[in-house]
């Protein structure tokens, strides 16, 4: 199981509880988890009710039409449990959480929105080498 994030990825649920999610298709316009994610593979996540004004980002697992909520990073409420929804009609998207986001700052610098306790940088932020990457066969 791999971790994937894509673009353009949001379903609705009108499940009820602090369990697993079960997924109602694609909102006009996007993919559904499964078709983007991949089952069995985890995905970052949001869910949100907007009758009930609650929200939770976390770590979730794609089933077929299902996403497992494993690991709870944020929600409405300050903690890291998982929500209680009401059954309420919710928006669930892909999502990329910002204490998990690395970015380049303005001088084109790696910069982690939180600490880094281990690891090491192997890609460049040199532009001219990301332009010749785009070029290669694989992304024509």
């Amino acid at each position: 199981m791999a971790l994937v994030v894509a673009d353009r990825v949001q379903e609705t649920s009108v499940t009820s509880g602090t369990g697993t999610l079960t997924l109602a298709g694609a909102v006009s316009g996007y993919q559904t988890f499964s078709s983007a994610i991949g089952n069995g593979n985890t995905t970052y996540y949001t869910i949100y009710d907007a009758t009930a004004q609650v929200w939770e980002v976390g770590i979730g697992t794609v089933g077929a039409g299902t996403l497992a909520r494993t690991t709870v990073l944020s929600n409405s409420l300050g903690t890291t449990a998982n929500i209680n929804l009401a059954g309420n009609s919710a928006a669930v998207f892909c999502t990329y959480p910002a204490e998990k986001s690395v970015n380049l700052d303005a001088s084109g610098n790696v910069s982690p929105l939180g600490t880094i306790a281990s690891g090491t940088w192997q890609g460049t932020t040199r532009s001219e080498e990301h332009t010749s990457e785009l070029q290669s066969p694989m992304y024509l």
